[in-house]
């Protein structure tokens, strides 16, 4: 699929970043891989390690439309995964949040359908479904605008989806890392912002083979879901540190007791496939698509009404002695 094609990443710097080129150096032959971002320092640190001759980095903004234009040029696939992230500095510095997560997402559609790319798949999060934060409602923009994104591509084939899933294991600014350095410092107990508290959780590697196997699904207009695991934060606490206490220190500002990834308000665009979701665009399109099968044939069926996929309900958990597997794998991977 992407043997010999141009691929770009926004916001590839990042954990996504890395591991999305890790893996499409392992497994494919590509033209090009341009890494889009704005910290040139990240980006000499990352070519130290990724320095194929396929490589290209690229400083630039989401928020500088012409500067996309220039770096799409010629490009195959985009991975849209720049964005503000952290839930209380956007609700600090709201119109930042908006400036990249809202006007970069739609600087980097009209630069996609400028450069007629084949292919765009933008990262969303649990939060944007039925946002209580800044950061969740400039997602859930974020992925009306790339739905509806393929309502104007004109003559141009172009396809627009999203890929949306939870809290990614080890991430940068992911809760286990704080915990370990918490652990590190010598902390007497890891504070937990509510006992009864749950979170979908997802390996990078999962993420990023949920992405790839995606462009291959998609027919455009999609909200991906992967059915992933659960676990309470109490648990992971437990499972990282088993000896230590825990000390209760309240929900943060726009943090939710729970998080939803298919929201109840959704149940009638929503199918459910042997391992994802798909959530129907509400909008209709110039050539209506079928999306009851895709484009490798999986079949899926509608959910029952007032279906909703949230991780207190989930029927997937994760033990303790899965999450410490994972972690495991995870941290062998990255040497």
């Amino acid at each position: 699929m992407l043997n010999g094609k141009n691929i770009l990443i926004t916001g590839g710097t990042g954990s996504f970043g890395k591991k999305f080129v890790q893996t499409i150096l392992k497994k494919y032959k590509p033209n090009k891989i341009v890494i889009f971002s704005r910290d040139e320092l990240k980006q000499f640190e990352m070519a130290q390690k990724y320095n194929h001759t396929c490589m290209r980095y690229f400083i630039g903004d989401v928020r500088d439309l012409p500067r996309l234009e220039k770096a799409m040029n010629g490009i195959d696939f985009v991975v849209h995964a720049a964005a503000l992230k952290h839930v209380p500095i956007a609700e600090y510095n709201p119109m930042e949040c908006i400036k990249t997560n809202v006007m970069g997402a739609q600087n980097v559609i009209d630069a996609c359908i400028s450069n007629n790319v084949s292919y765009t798949i933008a990262l969303s999060t649990d939060k944007a479904a039925s946002p209580a934060n800044l950061y969740g409602a400039s997602k859930l923009v974020s992925d009306k605008l790339f739905v509806a994104a393929n309502n104007l591509t004109g003559s141009h084939k172009i396809k627009f989806s999203v890929v949306r899933y939870g809290n990614v294991l080890g991430s940068r600014g992911s809760v286990i890392p704080f915990f370990k350095n918490l652990i590190a410092d010598g902390a007497t107990s890891l504070p937990i912002t509510e006992p009864e508290m749950t979170r979908f959780w997802i390996t990078l590697q999962e993420g990023v083979d949920f992405v790839l196997t995606n462009f291959k699904r998609m027919q455009g207009g999609e909200i991906f879901v992967p059915k992933i695991p659960s676990m309470k934060m109490t648990e992971m606490a437990k499972a990282i540190a088993p000896n230590l206490e825990q000390e209760v220190i309240g929900i943060r500002p726009g943090e939710k007791l729970h998080e939803v990834m298919c929201p109840l308000d959704d149940s009638h665009l929503t199918l459910e496939f042997h391992d994802h979701f798909v959530i129907k665009p509400s909008i209709t399109f110039s050539a209506p698509i079928d999306y009851t099968k895709n484009n490798l044939n999986e079949m899926g069926k509608s959910v029952k009404q007032g279906f909703e996929y949230n991780s207190r309900d989930n029927t997937i958990w994760l033990s303790h002695v899965e999450l410490l597997q994972k972690l495991k794998t995870t941290k062998n991977e990255e040497k």
